[in-house]
C-alpha cells in the first residue's frame, strides 16, 4: 500500500498529548460508509483467529492498555486495536505485513475509535468539568 500520508506508531508517540495523537490519526470518514461492504465477514472471521489474538495482546501490552498509548488514559471496557493506515479485505486474505505490523497499530476505546474514523472530537470522552465553589447554586456567588 503506497500513500503519501503513511502514519506510523513511531511518529504517533512523538506527540505527547491525547489531543495531538487524535488529530494525527483522525480520518474524517462519514457515518454509515461501508468499509468492507458485503465482505465484512472476512474481517469478522479474521479477528477471531489465534494469530490476530496474539498480535492484539502484544499491542495491548505495549500500550499498557491506554487509549492511543497515552499514559493515564486507561481504557475501561473493550480495547480496540486500530490500524493507523486502513487495511483492506485483500490485506487480510493475503495476510499482508501491514495487518500485523506493530507500527500500524494502536489501542483505542470504542468512543476514540469512532471519533478517529469520523473525525469528530465531540465523540471523545470528555474530562470532568472543572468545579468551582457554588457552581451548582449560581445565586450564591
Amino acid at each position: 500500500m503506497v500513500t503519501t500520508n503513511f502514519k506510523t506508531y513511531s511518529e504517533l508517540i512523538t506527540f505527547s498529548t491525547f489531543e495531538e495523537r487524535f488529530r494525527y490519526l483522525k480520518c474524517n470518514g462519514i457515518v454509515g460508509d461501508e468499509t468492507f461492504g458485503f465482505k465484512r465477514w472476512i474481517n469478522q472471521e479474521f479477528y477471531q483467529s489465534q494469530r490476530w489474538r496474539r498480535f492484539r495482546d502484544e499491542i495491548i501490552i505495549r500500550d499498557e492498555g491506554c487509549d492511543l498509548g497515552v499514559p493515564d488514559y486507561r481504557i475501561y471496557g473493550p480495547v480496540i486495536i486500530h490500524h493507523l493506515n486502513p487495511i483492506t479485505y485483500e490485506d487480510i486474505l493475503e495476510l499482508r505485513p501491514c495487518v500485523f505490523d506493530p507500527e500500524n497499530a494502536i489501542c483505542t476505546g470504542m468512543k476514540t475509535h469512532n471519533a478517529i474514523h469520523y473525525g469528530d472530537e465531540n465523540l471523545l470522552i470528555q474530562p470532568p468539568a472543572e468545579r468551582s465553589r457554588n457552581d451548582t447554586c449560581p445565586w450564591r456567588k
